[in-house]
């Protein structure tokens, strides 16, 4: 059904994810009684196969067909009922029946499963959400590993928003952008903590848990503490930052007011970012990104991005850009 899309494995971004070390990767490998070439090798083509391996077995996943392969995802949350349930890498048959009708969105928006809901209910299709940074999350479109990728790489007010960092790290396929919306970045804490700004806040002994080198928001944590050392610390998403502030091994981080307020934290505005959808050109005409633009331009979908804290559509909200290539 879909167009064809990048057939390279899971690639050093995933990897490094799933395994933060050479060590790691060797334990799981024997563990699982396989070669560290064998957990990252891609899917055959027009087969069914793990998208990556789990950390262990048993494992339940979710089916989702992308470029004539049946890939199997480990399940991330308990949102999404799982397909099955595999008790090896190679038990991989029960229930894949949804694989053809299933849009996989890789997204570090935590509004990401209203915009599931909302597709399934206009369209009847399904999307798995995976939560990934912009930079991993468009890893995994380059890899075929993913339909579409959230970023938001660009400051709202950049004349050729999220475009040009797009383009620095194109694959060899084309790509596309789906104008979606400006969200509120700024920086949550505790009511206690009392910021006046963000510079004091950056200037303060206060303790920050920080974002990935991949993150959209690192760019504004980098602005923010300059040449002060990074945090060693990392949240992996949005809410990752508020659940270390609420848990108390933190004092402040660079988050959405979104998270922010569904956490009950104080929140900072800082700037303005531009979020995009992005993904291959050659699969626009897929069904299931075909639901997706038409999901994005529907009235209920302006609705929903107008009564979240934060969230407005873009000037350009529903267009869609081609990305130029620099290669």
């Amino acid at each position: 059904m879909a167009a064809g899309l990048s057939r390279t494995g899971v690639g050093a971004i995933e990897a490094a994810r799933l395994v933060p070390s050479v060590a790691a990767a060797l334990g799981l490998a024997r563990a699982l009684g396989r070669t560290v070439e064998d957990l990252f090798a891609p899917p055959a083509s027009g087969g069914t196969a793990f998208a990556w391996l789990p950390a262990a077995f048993p494992c339940r996943y979710w089916a989702a067909e992308i470029a004539g392969r049946t890939l199997l995802f480990p399940a991330e949350g308990g949102d999404l009922r799982h397909d099955g349930v595999a008790k090896g890498d190679a038990d991989v048959q029960p229930r894949t029946e949804a694989a053809p009708t299933t849009l996989v969105l890789a997204t570090c928006d935590p509004a990401a499963g209203l915009l599931a809901d909302l597709y399934h209910q206009l369209t009847g299709l399904r999307m798995i959400v995976l939560t990934r940074a912009s930079r991993e999350a468009l890893a995994l479109v380059e890899q075929g590993l993913a339909h579409v990728a959230g970023v938001h790489l660009a400051e709202a007010s950049a004349r050729r928003g999220n475009a040009p960092l797009v383009a620095q790290s194109q694959p060899a396929g084309l790509l596309s952008l789906l104008h979606v919306a400006c969200w509120e970045e700024g920086l949550a804490a505790q009511p206690a903590a009392r910021l006046r700004s963000a510079g004091a806040a950056a200037k303060s002994k206060l303790r920050w848990v920080g974002r990935s080198a991949g993150a959209g928001a690192r760019r504004c944590q980098d602005e923010l503490l300059g040449r002060r050392s990074a945090p060693q610390r990392v949240a992996s998403d949005h809410r990752g930052v508020v659940e270390a502030i609420k848990s108390g091994w933190a004092d402040v981080g660079v988050c959405l007011r979104l998270a922010s307020e569904e956490g009950r934290l104080a929140f900072l505005p800082v700037g303005e970012e531009a979020y995009d959808l992005c993904f291959r050109r050659e699969s626009a005409a897929d069904p299931r990104l075909v639901a997706l633009v038409r999901t994005i331009r529907s009235a209920e979908s302006r609705q929903l991005l107008g009564e979240l804290p934060g969230y407005r559509p873009q000037s350009h909200w529903g267009e869609i850009e081609d990305v130029p290539s620099l290669r």
